[in-house]
């Protein structure tokens, strides 16, 4: 009867552990594999891609005038995925200030991942996020 206790317990233990995991990887874990704008699956070492707003977003090949004329859907499907898009920021958008590599605070904001210099920086952005992710490197929609 201990055995099967002990066995029980442990498979418990293993459970919690997975979920928790889980938890920790949460959302924008996974790289990207599709287009976005398609759904095509990309390489990317083959596709072409964009950096947008501090992001290296993989496209399909004839996906790049589309999301150019609604790059929101795009990170909206991003963001549903769950997928971690590559970071091409080397300054943080609130400060200025150059990044180190590793270790810094990041925030996920609608399929984006910004990274900051401290973690001060964070609560700044979120006062206006619009204004700093027009501080990021790479394209930014066209003001009318």
């Amino acid at each position: 009867m201990k055995k099967s206790a002990v066995a029980g317990l442990g498979a418990a233990g293993f459970i919690v552990g997975v979920a928790l995991l889980q938890a920790v990887a949460g959302p924008g874990s996974r790289h990207q594999t599709k287009c976005p704008v398609t759904g095509e699956r990309i390489d990317p070492a083959a596709s072409p891609h964009v950096d947008w707003q501090g992001q290296r977003i993989y496209l399909a090949s004839a996906a790049l005038a589309k999301f150019r004329r609604d790059p929101e859907k795009a990170f909206a499907a991003i963001e549903k995925d769950g997928v971690e898009l590559e970071n091409v920021q080397t300054v943080c958008p609130v400060s200025g200030e150059k990044l180190l590599r590793g270790g810094t605070p990041t925030v996920r904001y609608k399929g984006r991942t910004v990274r900051f210099c401290c973690d001060s920086c964070p609560a700044k952005f979120q006062l206006d996020p619009e204004r700093y992710l027009a501080a990021l490197p790479g394209e930014q929609v066209a003001p009318r």
